[in-house]
């Protein structure tokens, strides 16, 4: 069975995670499926990722790291290219990705809440990076982590691998908003993002993943302002209509 279900409506993608028994930990399967889930969503505009069940993910499966103690090292090498491989291509999504947190985000389930652009997360959620509980470290997830909460908090939580509440994950700049009402509360991200001009919001999230020199910033600046969708934006705003991918015409 499909550790995933997988929904389009039209330009909104939604991910679950559907091992809601193993509250949604990752295994192999689990893995494989996110990655190529994210490696290709087409022209989604925004995809929400989201963990059946009570929890959205309490990182590693216990029969997945039962079977990791007997692996060599060059085994554990590949296994953690693999957790990358996952990691990078929800990173690096070319749509905006909006996580829906619930329960436990632990260990890697922490580190797909980093690597999503906008976290709407439950006020009584907790959170994790907990690796070195079980004597290892956050190793893959930690560039994910580090760009999202920095070296001041990842040099506590990383170390301590303490559990925090969803107060602190926002506060820490892991978590975006705390809702009581998560479905609504995410809805209004979605709608905002599908406000937003689909080319745009996708050239907006390459910039606030990496910085650009000034010359590259002034190029795409102007690629984009005398682009189609620029040029239908602004003159959508001058004569007080709404751009054509919001039905303005």
């Amino acid at each position: 069975m499909s550790a995933l279900t997988l929904e389009r409506a039209g330009p909104l993608l939604r991910v679950t995670m559907a091992r809601p028994e193993r509250r949604n930990a990752f295994d192999a399967a689990l893995i494989a499926e996110l990655t190529e889930a994210f490696a290709d969503v087409g022209d989604a505009r925004t995809v929400v990722l989201a963990g059946e069940g009570a929890s959205f993910s309490a990182g590693a499966d216990v029969e997945w790291m039962r079977s990791s103690v007997e692996l060599s090292y060059e085994e554990n090498v590949a296994d953690a290219l693999r957790l990358r491989a996952m990691l990078d291509a929800i990173d690096g999504c070319p749509a905006p990705v909006v996580a829906r947190v619930q329960g436990h985000a632990l260990g890697g389930g922490a580190g797909l809440v980093a690597c999503c652009d906008v976290v709407v997360a439950a006020p009584g959620a907790v959170f994790a990076f907990s690796e070195v509980k079980l004597g290892i470290v956050p190793a893959v997830i930690s560039p994910f982590a580090l760009a999202k909460i920095g070296p001041a908090a990842a040099r506590r939580y990383f170390v301590t691998g303490e559990r925090f509440d969803a107060e602190t994950a926002l506060r820490i700049g892991l978590v975006h908003e705390l809702a009581e009402d998560l479905d609504a509360a995410v809805e209004r991200v979605v709608s905002e993002l599908l406000s937003a001009g689909p080319a745009a919001a996708r050239a907006a999230k390459e910039l606030a993943r990496a910085p650009l020199p000034a010359g590259e910033t002034a190029r795409r600046n102007a690629a984009h302002r005398t682009g189609a969708e620029g040029q239908e934006g602004l003159r959508a705003f001058l004569e007080k209509r709404a751009p054509s991918w919001r039905g303005g015409r």
